[in-house]
């Protein structure tokens, strides 16, 4: 062999030797980066999952925070507009009171009611009052019970009161009562059922 042969020969020795350790760099470098790569994909879609929960959450707070400030203006608006409604209804009532007042009913009403506080009574001292409104219809009482009518000094709608000292005792018939006590006890039923 010549020396030119030798040359080619060593020469295309070393080239196929350079070029396998070239590859198996490459390779290898190759390898590392597919590696990093992936790990990073991995990290990637870890944060992006964390990300993805957080704003979730987020989103879910601030729906719910939404939703109970609605709540809460509804709450007020609904109890607002109940409110009104009691007052013009027993605004309503009073008025009903006050046309009863000037019936004849209202007079056979107030009799049955001092009759049956006399009885109450069963003889005891007792005091019976009327509204200042119905002062005129005391003599008509007088003469139909028997009994001895007071005109009250406050006015209390209609209706009677009567005190009984002997036993500390009020008997109170009074509008004015009924109506203060069905104000503070009524309520609009749970979503309006019953309310026409």
């Amino acid at each position: 062999m010549t020396l030119e042969e030798k040359i080619a020969h060593l020469q295309e020795t070393v080239m196929t030797e350079a070029r396998s350790e070239g590859n198996a760099i490459i390779d290898n470098h190759k390898k590392a980066l597919e590696s990093l790569f992936e790990k990073h994909k991995k990290e990637a879609a870890a944060q992006s999952e964390v990300r993805i929960k957080s704003e979730t959450l987020r989103a879910r707070r601030q729906v719910n925070q939404a939703a109970a400030k609605a709540e809460t203006e509804l709450k007020r608006a609904l109890g607002k507009t109940q409110n009104e409604l009691k007052v013009r209804l027993f605004d309503e009532v009073k008025e009903l009171l006050s046309d009863f007042t000037k019936t004849d009913e209202y007079l056979d009403y107030l009799c049955s009611k001092i009759r049956e506080a006399a009885r109450f009574a069963a003889g005891e001292e007792m005091t019976i009052y009327i509204s200042p409104s119905d002062k005129e219809k005391r003599t008509e009482l007088e003469k139909r019970t028997g009994m001895t009518i007071t005109i009250s000094e406050y006015d209390f709608m209609g209706g009677m009161r009567a005190v009984i000292r002997g036993r500390n005792i009020l008997i109170d018939h009074s509008f004015q009562a009924a109506v203060d006590y069905e104000y503070h006890q009524f309520s609009f039923a749970a979503g309006g059922a019953g309310i026409e």
